[in-house]
Order: structure tokens, then C-alpha cells, then sequence
């Protein structure tokens, strides 16, 4: 089930960057003035960005905190010799 969660968040960011970069383009054919060309350029740019870093930071699973523990006892065991 979450993987459903995720895959549809996923597709819905992708459904979502797509419209965002046809609009975009749109914006562009209307507006050919250079700065303004420019400026839509470091928006779509700087969405995609944003978009990389929520998917990296919602995607991304932190180990288990009792689990980082376990490696650390175990490897101080190890160090000692036990």
C-alpha cells in the first residue's frame, strides 16, 4: 500500500512537472522578449530543482534508529574482542 502511495505521488510530480513545463512554453511563444525568456527559463529551472529535493527528501528512508545502535554495539564488540 505505501508503495502505491509513493507511485502515485510520483506520477502525480511528474503529471504536475510536465503541465508546468508545456505552460511554460506556452508563456514563452507569448512572451519573446529576452529578459522575460530568461526569467521563465530560471523558473522552470529552479521547479525542477525543488522538485528533486522534496522526491530526495520524502523518497529517502532514514535507518531505524535501534538499528544504527545494534551496528555500533556490534562493532564495538568487535573492537574488543568479545
Amino acid at each position: 500500500m505505501d508503495e502505491q502511495a509513493v507511485l502515485m505521488v510520483a506520477g502525480l510530480a511528474d503529471l504536475t512537472v510536465s503541465t508546468l513545463s508545456s505552460a511554460v512554453g506556452t508563456l514563452r511563444g507569448l512572451l519573446r522578449r529576452s529578459d522575460t525568456a530568461e526569467l521563465a527559463a530560471q523558473a522552470e529551472s529552479e521547479l525542477m530543482a525543488r522538485g528533486r529535493l522534496a522526491l530526495d527528501r520524502y523518497a529517502a528512508v532514514s535507518p531505524a534508529h535501534l538499528e544504527i545502535l545494534a551496528r555500533h554495539a556490534q562493532a564495538r564488540k568487535a573492537a574488543d574482542g568479545v
